[in-house]
């Protein structure tokens, strides 16, 4: 799966609404998990800076690397390792595909990607739609869903349970297509470069992301 396969399934999960979804057997949640999912809340909204590497699976097992910038509130970047000349950036106001080869850019809206669930000021999981808790021994994983256009789509984000920082989450497309997004070797609270949150105003804006 490449760049523009990658943000046009994040495009497709938009985090809000009810603490269950309507067409699902609503449950009370159990107040360990209430417990769990207000101190995942209280440490990510504490997390000001976020740097790290990630690794991009897609349902084929195309493995894709790059690292990543995140800023609360509203910036975040990731950036694929050469050859690739491609990131995705945001500043806020929306998310960039961005080719600086190419010098060319495609946008989508910021309210249309679950990544800034992440990227608010004050985080809240209980604003978001859940359809499902689960956890093992390590890990806490909180799915959500919201029905869009195409179809419903499903997003499964994976918490550590001792430092409640957010592991990995996976995209599940109407079709069935997954998207795993590991992160790896993250820092915490670190001086980013106000130069990486940057949409160069001269790179041509186009109607579809490159491939």
């Amino acid at each position: 799966m490449n760049r523009r396969s990658l943000l046009a399934a994040l495009a497709m999960t938009v985090l809000a609404g009810p603490a269950f979804a309507q067409d699902q057997q609503p449950r009370q949640m159990t107040p360990e998990e209430i417990q769990l999912i207000n101190a995942i809340n209280i440490h990510n909204t504490t997390v000001r800076t976020m740097v790290g590497r990630f690794l991009q699976i897609d349902t084929q097992g195309q493995r894709i690397e790059g690292t990543f910038y995140l800023e609360r509130p509203g910036k975040i970047l990731f950036r694929y390792n050469p050859p690739s000349f491609e990131q995705i950036v945001s500043v806020g106001k929306g998310f960039y595909v961005v080719d600086r080869k190419a010098q060319t850019q495609y946008a989508y809206p910021q309210d249309k990607v679950p990544l800034r669930q992440f990227l608010d000021e004050n985080i809240d999981l209980f604003r978001a739609n859940i359809v499902a808790l689960s956890q093992s021994a390590d890990y806490f994983t909180v799915t959500l869903q919201d029905d869009t256009p195409a179809g419903v789509v499903r997003v499964a984000l994976v918490f550590d349970k001792e430092t409640k920082d957010l592991r990995q989450w996976t995209l599940t497309q109407p079709s069935g297509a997954e998207l795993t997004f590991s992160l790896f070797d993250v820092e915490f609270n670190v001086d980013i470069p106000k130069s990486y949150f940057y949409i160069d105003p001269t790179f041509k804006s186009v109607s579809t992301p490159n491939q």
